[in-house]
């Protein structure tokens, strides 16, 4: 029984070991292991049937909710004072987005359409779309501004052609109609009379264009190739610069389209993105980290940068002739009508902005937007993106509807779109990248853990085994050794005593 000790000891040592070693190449093996099939599964393939699916027709919800600058003193602001605005909303719609016309290029590259809609969501809204909302004219406002520099006649002409159709600075019109669009007798004319001068040929509405249409010809890279490449916009309707911007740098299609980044991101990654609707590249930078149903992501937000002007920020004097920081001048892409991209409630703009208009409140927890992206795959997981649509408007002579109006950038509403995983995606994702790859860490430590516990205490039981047993061998002998020295004596004992009685017995 006591040889046997050692070799249990033994096979307790290598057992040990084996655990430890195989611990060990769990630490370098998993990791490489679970960003291959990160890698695997981010190219834009059909055979990836879960993010094939996410991309192809986003499944999460999505929504848009809109709110509008309700204009409580129109008389006087064209008597020259200062505007003042209420809030109104928010009026939210649901948006579903498909990507169509999905062809895959040999290069690595695919193209889409994708189409979106909107339907309105009334429990979700803080008043119906048969609300009435008072707002710029953009027809007549904008259209003033636009022919500023016109002959002195022709803005009589415009101004006795806005008298015609009974169009006046200001709308009072219910939010559906301002929204999607009403008949305008004005719209008409002018498409007749001067085309192109207004970018819809049917009803006017602020986003009369976005419903029920689609975001342009996308072409971006698989990945396939090239992780590092996935998602990234390679041309947009055939162009890989706009001819919008005053130089090359502005006119850059950079990023993605928007919706997903390449995986294996790090708190020095930005997020940059081509966005259509904003007719201009954007970049995002790293806020902070977070977590989000169980599941590590960083935060992104738009730096103070984005929209400043090219005085105070140099890059951007491609996007001028530019007015106080925070304002983007989109004209150049929207038919030099004199409309401003802004942060909602002039966030992180110039103040003096603020001290035009009476009404506005800016927070960054209210109107910064976010991106709450997993690092490790590139997935959103959080989004809003917050931007408010303004009208440049002014006094101009010849106009009479102008009347006295002072010099304002008038903001006219801003809208949020968020969303955000949910349900069994969010099951699903949480199982595959957190749940999992947590199991296998933790396995990996325990093995190597236990290895080396077992192997401790198999070596101090072996060591005592060693240690215990000559002592028990050289016992045993002394023993044996005494057992026989007594048999011995008892032997010469009674042989001694048989002689001595036949010795007696002759005599």
């Amino acid at each position: 029984m006591a040889i046997k000790r050692p070799k249990v000891a033994i096979g307790f040592i290598v057992a040990g070991v084996l655990m430890v070693l195989f611990g060990t190449i769990m630490c370098f093996v998993v990791p490489l292991v679970i960003d291959d099939q990160i890698v695997k599964h981010t190219v834009i393939d059909p055979k990836n049937d879960l993010t094939y699916t996410m991309w192809k027709d986003i499944p999460v919800p999505f929504f848009m909710s809109v709110y509008f600058f309700n204009v409580l003193n129109p008389a006087e602001i064209l008597k020259g004072e200062k505007p003042m605005v209420e809030q109104r909303g928010p009026y939210v719609y649901r948006k579903q987005c498909q990507k169509e016309n999905i062809t895959f290029h040999p290069n690595g590259t695919v193209s889409y359409r994708e189409y979106r809609q909107y339907h309105f969501e009334p429990s979700m809204s803080a008043g119906n779309e048969s609300d009435v909302v008072t707002i710029p004219n953009m027809l007549v406002l904008g259209a003033s501004v636009m022919m500023e520099n016109l002959p002195y006649v022709l803005r009589l002409m415009m101004s006795a052609t806005f008298k015609t159709f009974k169009e006046g600075p200001f709308l009072t019109k219910p939010v559906g109609e301002l929204m999607w669009g009403y008949d305008s007798g004005l719209v008409d004319f002018l498409n007749q009379y001067l085309p192109g001068m207004i970018p819809t040929s049917g009803k006017f509405g602020l986003f009369s264009e976005f419903n029920n249409s689609n975001t342009g010809l996308f072409t971006v890279f698989t990945g396939k190739d090239d992780i590092r490449k996935v998602h990234r916009v390679d041309s947009w309707n055939g162009l890989t610069e706009l001819p919008y911007w005053r130089t090359a740098q502005s006119n850059m299609i950079n990023g993605t389209a928007g919706q997903m980044w390449p995986p294996f991101m790090t708190k020095q990654s930005t997020l940059p993105f081509y966005s259509p609707d904003a007719c201009r590249s954007m970049e995002l930078v790293y806020q902070r980290p977070g977590e989000m149903n169980g599941i590590p992501l960083y935060r992104y937000v738009a730096p103070k940068t984005l929209f400043a002007n090219g005085t105070d920020y140099a890059p951007n004097e491609g996007f001028c002739p530019c007015r106080q920081s925070g304002l983007l001048n989109v004209s150049s892409c929207r038919h030099n009508s004199p409309v401003f991209i802004s942060h909602p409630h002039f966030f992180n703009a110039d103040p003096v902005l603020l001290d035009y208009v009476q009404g506005l409140n800016p927070s960054e927890e209210k109107h910064g937007l976010f991106i709450d992206i997993h690092p490790q795959t590139g997935v959103p997981l959080n989004v809003s993106i917050r931007l408010q649509l303004n009208l440049y408007m002014k006094k101009v002579s010849g106009i009479t509807e102008t009347g006295k109006i002072s010099d304002v950038v008038m903001p006219m509403i801003w809208f949020e779109e968020n969303g955000y995983i949910d349900g069994p995606i969010v099951n699903t994702f949480r199982t595959n990248l957190v749940v999992l790859p947590t199991v296998l860490e933790y396995l990996q430590y325990i093995l190597i853990g236990l290895g080396l516990a077992t192997i401790i205490i198999a070596a101090v039981v072996y060591r005592k085994v060693k240690v215990k047993l000559p002592h028990r061998i050289q016992a045993s002998m002394l023993s044996s050794l005494n057992v026989r020295t007594r048999i011995l004596k008892w032997t010469l004992n009674s042989t001694g005593s048989q002689c001595s009685c036949i010795s007696n017995g002759v005599t």
